[in-house]
């Protein structure tokens, strides 16, 4: 009885961690071109570039990113979030970049309130 209590608590704690998504942050460029990544935009597809916490030599190129806006990281704009997007990942952002995600500005309009300028963010591949 303990063993199978056990083995079903284990299990309840890797599905979890397997939904939770990462913490970060995201701000946004206009117009960000695709530099960094050959290939990846297509037509109507929301963009973003890639900060050094998911670059990974380039490996990133072309991951598809779903990124949800979770609160302001200033008192500009106390309540900017939207909601969700998904982004395809085109470009760097090196080395100081801002935020974990540099989003194309539909995106980040889609996300949040622009006058916000940066937000707190989840994501998940």
């Amino acid at each position: 009885m303990v063993k199978t209590i056990l083995l079903a608590a284990v299990t309840l704690l890797g599905l979890a961690s397997l939904a939770a998504a990462d913490t970060g942050t995201a701000t946004f460029y206009t117009p960000l071109v695709p530099s960094a990544c050959y290939g990846y935009q297509d037509e109507g597809v929301m963009i973003a570039a890639a900060s050094d916490v998911i670059w990974n030599n380039r490996s990133a190129c072309g991951r598809r990113y779903s990124v949800t806006c979770t609160g302001p990281t200033n008192q500009g704009v106390p309540q900017p979030c939207r909601g969700s997007v998904v982004v395809t990942i085109v470009d760097y952002c090196p080395a100081g970049c801002a935020a974990t995600f540099e989003l194309s500005q539909e995106a980040f309009a889609i996300i949040a309130d622009p006058n916000a300028g940066k937000v707190q963010i989840e994501y998940h591949q």
